[in-house]
């Protein structure tokens, strides 16, 4: 795909041009020609090249809301971003200018159809947060509920179309022209981008996921998730219950003194584990600002926006996988990432390995004084990707949230050990997933599973037995193929009994020489004559046929 020439395009393709020069990416900027689109600008842009990760984070948050939320899907792809670009997007602020209240009052009545006077008791117009996408507003239902209320900025839908058709055209163009971008397929990452950022517009999905993740959660009293109010809930506005309390990060020694900050943290990993192991359903983004300490003590859980799922297969791999990691066993973590891991045509599994056995080794003797066991996941990310591996996305966006788990917990504790409360929830986790596994949902596809072949059991051996009886039962096997190797040891032996014959003509040639006949040719025995121009004509023929065969080969 060619990029478009649209003026209100070319201003972004610049800015990405000179967002991927100046991080790392010069190399693809050039072999996709956008280098040209910078002009006059490139060698101040190639100047500035390399700058902190903190710097990249702060032009992310200036190209606008579909490259911030870009940003935040990229940190979860420790694949292809360095941890500490990693570290630094996770802190990407999505706060913005406030939009007018008159215009959240007209998306309140297209949505509702009335207005907001009409639709809630009280509306309170200075926001309490504004994000990149809507603004969060307290109000009050008309049954006195107090409620958080956030509604989408009007026309924000279009300019993130516009932008990820824009990104679409860059990704496509990148992928056709570098291996770089082939490997790790920007198209299929912006695809996705796409799709995430859909699911995210439309408030629905979150209501949804916040009622999932309270279920899931209600064996922890100390988690808590606000509750959506349906029937104040549509496509561009949320209502949810309001949640009174501060962020974890803002917490004093004071405050720590009055919480039991130990039991908090290793409940929040515990409830984790159970999202990433059972559930397979876990809140993708526990960054500070998304979670916040009640004023009652509990931990509530915010912005459900952005959810994570594990497939039931995965998840007793990643249990283990977390162990091994934790235990210092390079060799069973590798096994298990490779079984997990998208390997492509490239991959250097050796290459891998080591990197690996090099990765835990250096983190086990940190772990036990508290080395983040997430960002040891998101360094296994990276040496998979550097390998020709493709990790899958949950394993990255898991290996994120770990770290944010690692901040949080040492911010209500600060001796907080994570990868102690992992171990020590394994043996819960484990008979947990046996639980789940004799589940009667489970037990009846199984039961289903063997009634079907059950039932098609007598129609198969009938059909083998049939085979038996008329001799036309058949194996096939995947191995050398016999007949070509046995032609290619009778060539051999044929060759080596030519040469014989040809030696032992010249041989009794050389003899024949001393012996003096009547017939002779240019005045030497003629019968030697003879066997000496036998065995030239069978040695020419000899080298001839191998000359002929082995053209023949690098034919082929």
């Amino acid at each position: 795909m060619k990029i478009s020439l649209k003026p209100q395009h070319l201003k972004r393709y610049r800015q990405i041009a000179s967002l991927m020069l100046r991080f790392g990416f010069s190399e693809l900027v050039r072999s996709s020609g956008l280098e040209d689109l910078l002009g006059e600008d490139l060698g101040r842009i190639t100047q500035r090249a390399h700058p902190k990760p903190e710097e990249f984070a702060r032009e992310l948050e200036e190209m606008g809301p579909t490259f911030v939320k870009l940003g935040q899907v990229l940190s979860t792809r420790g694949d292809l971003i360095p941890v500490d670009y990693i570290k630094a997007l996770q802190s990407l602020q999505d706060d913005v200018e406030a939009v007018p209240f008159e215009q959240i009052e007209a998306v309140v009545h297209e949505e509702f159809g009335r207005s907001v006077a009409k639709t809630f008791l009280t509306f309170e117009p200075e926001p309490l947060a504004a994000a990149s996408l809507g603004q969060v507003h307290r109000a009050t239902l008309p049954d006195g509920t107090e409620v958080a209320v956030k509604v989408q900025r009007p026309g924000i839908k279009a300019k993130l179309a516009d932008d990820l058709d824009v990104l679409d055209e860059v990704a496509s163009t990148l992928e056709s022209l570098t291996q770089f971008a082939e490997r790790y397929r920007f198209k299929h990452i912006v695809d996705e981008f796409r799709r995430t950022l859909m699911r995210e517009l439309d408030y629905r999905t979150e209501a949804d996921n916040l009622a999932t993740l309270a279920e899931n959660m209600k064996e922890f009293p100390e988690i808590y998730v606000p509750q959506p109010m349906r029937e104040f809930t549509t496509a561009r506005v949320l209502a949810m219950e309001f949640v009174r309390g501060r962020k974890i990060t803002d917490l004093t020694d004071e405050d720590r003194a009055n919480i039991d900050g130990n039991h908090l943290a290793d409940t929040l990993q515990k409830a984790y584990m159970k999202q990433f192991c059972i559930d397979g359903f876990f809140h993708a983004d526990p960054h500070p600002g998304n979670v916040m300490l009640t004023d009652d003590g509990r931990i509530a859980l915010l912005d459900l926006g952005m959810v994570g799922r594990v497939s039931v297969e995965m998840r007793e791999r990643l249990l283990r996988l977390l162990i091994a990691l934790g235990e210092g066993r390079p060799e069973q973590a590798a096994d298990l990432s490779v079984k997990i891991g998208h390997p492509g045509a490239d991959f250097r599994e050796r290459e891998f390995r080591d990197r690996i056995k090099t990765l835990v080794n250096a983190y086990q003797g940190a772990l036990l004084e508290g080395v983040d066991l997430g960002r040891v996941v998101m360094d296994l990310a990276r040496s998979a990707g550097d390998t020709g591996m493709r990790p899958p996305s949950e394993l990255t966006m898991i290996g994120k949230a770990m770290m944010n788990l690692d901040e949080i917990g040492r911010s209500l504790a600060p001796n907080f050990d994570p990868y102690e409360s992992i171990r020590n929830s394994a043996i819960p986790l484990v008979l947990k997933m046996i639980k789940q596994s004799t589940s009667p949902a489970s037990m009846l596809g199984r039961a289903l599973e063997v009634n079907e072949f059950a039932n098609q059991l007598p129609g198969r051996v009938n059909k083998i037995l049939d085979r038996v009886a008329e001799n036309r039962l058949e194996f096939k096997v995947q191995t050398i193929d016999e007949r070509e190797l046995i032609q290619g040891f009778q060539k051999v032996a044929n060759r080596i009994a030519h040469g014989l014959v040809v030696g032992s003509m010249i041989v009794g040639a050389a003899m024949l020489m001393n012996i003096q006949t009547k017939f002779t040719i240019l005045g030497y025995p003629g019968f030697a004559i003879l066997l000496f121009v036998a065995a030239l004509g069978g040695g020419i023929a000899l080298v001839w046929d191998i000359i002929r065969h082995d053209r023949r080969n690098r034919g082929k």
